[in-house]
């Protein structure tokens, strides 16, 4: 071990402490779009929704209850595993978790944005937010952090700056 890095425990603690940083930012989106979904249930206009319209919603709840139970994951794990030794653990299956977990956020939002469209605009503008809203946080949640990686790794070798 260098002078400059810290104990592998030491090291531990922290990526534990910045996941579960991270997840309460993406836990407040999830808060706020299941708040909004579950209040829509229950409006006189959701009751004259079409099956499409409601089958749609279902699998945006289903989408979104998926989200809240992956990214609530590793901060639960950490609580009932403290002081148990099981940080690696925490951190390799966590990580994972997080990613499905922002995966389905990403699907949940997406057909919430395209759900609405459909309501206001009809199918061809619910297409077409889908695929727009889709594309983006493909790009920009899991494209791009992908090709930062392979850029890293070609122009410094095979380097790498693990936490």
């Amino acid at each position: 071990m260098r002078e400059t890095e810290e104990p592998r425990h030491q090291q531990l603690a922290r990526n534990v402490s910045e996941l579960l940083g991270e997840l309460r930012v993406a836990q407040a989106g999830v808060q706020i779009l299941f708040g909004f979904q579950l209040a829509v249930a229950f409006t006189g206009e959701f009751r004259d929704a079409n099956g499409f319209e409601k089958g749609l919603y279902l699998v945006t709840v289903l989408f979104t209850t998926a989200a809240t139970a992956l990214l609530m994951a590793p901060a639960a794990w950490h609580r009932m595993l403290f002081r148990k030794g099981k940080r690696l653990a925490i951190l390799n299956v966590g990580n994972r978790l997080v990613v499905a977990g922002l995966a389905c956020l990403a699907a949940a939002i997406t057909l919430t944005v395209s759900l609405i469209g459909k309501v206001i605009f009809g199918i061809a503008v619910m297409v077409v937010l889908a695929v727009i809203v889709g594309g983006t946080f493909s790009c920009v949640w899991f494209v791009t952090p992908k090709l930062m990686y392979r850029d890293r790794r070609e122009s410094h070798g095979s380097s790498s700056d693990r936490d």
